[in-house]
């Protein structure tokens, strides 16, 4: 199964892009195939426009398309996920997330924007048909520190919520379909038996 990590942030780096490292690190050492959309490097014209049939847009779009688990990361501007997020989602087709499993991950200035998840990014992944939403994972600044060196360190409280969800994601939603063998045999209509 694969899974595509959407970088929202219009910033080449960003905090919520150390997120998404953190996670892909720890899918690609469980065997997860791991692919990256950065959605600041698809056409900005191309966007706005919702021109759809821009090569860009049509290979993102069918990015989500193809693969199985989707993370969501974003920063948090004005209690709401980022513009350039909302555009590409937008561009989306309705049913663009059935069957797919969702894990939302936001960061922000500090705690009082974190239900930006749950009210803002999860109704729009709900109504692109999302059938399981993961509890998102929020970080402040302070969780996410810029080093002397210029990039971004995730701090360990927030380093191990991002394990627990890699953990779930590779458990319960990775794992494979149970073997055809532990189905029940089906029954022909003469040997099934009721009483009244």
């Amino acid at each position: 199964m694969s899974v595509l990590l959407i970088a929202g942030s219009p910033s080449e780096r960003s905090r919520s892009a150390a997120l998404l490292d953190t996670v892909s690190q720890r899918l690609s050492v469980r065997g997860a195939l791991v692919q990256r959309l950065h959605i600041r490097d698809l056409s900005p014209q191309a966007l706005l426009l919702a021109d759809t049939g821009h090569r860009s847009i049509a290979h993102a779009v069918d990015s989500v398309a193809e693969a199985s688990v989707l993370v969501v990361a974003t920063p948090v501007y004005k209690a709401a996920y980022s513009g350039v997020l909302k555009v590409f989602l937008d561009l989306l087709p309705q049913a663009a997330l059935k069957g797919k499993t969702v894990l939302p991950l936001a960061t922000g200035g500090s705690a009082h924007h974190m239900l930006a998840l749950d009210y803002a990014l999860r109704p729009v992944l709900q109504s692109l048909g999302a059938k399981h939403i993961l509890p998102g994972i929020y970080a402040t600044d302070a969780q996410v520190t810029l080093t002397p060196e210029g990039a971004y360190e995730v701090g360990h409280d927030v380093s191990s919520r991002l394990d627990d969800a890699v953990n779930v994601l590779i458990t319960e939603t990775l794992r494979p379909a149970p073997a055809q063998a532990t189905r029940f045999a089906p029954v022909h209509f003469s040997q099934v038996r009721c009483s009244v």
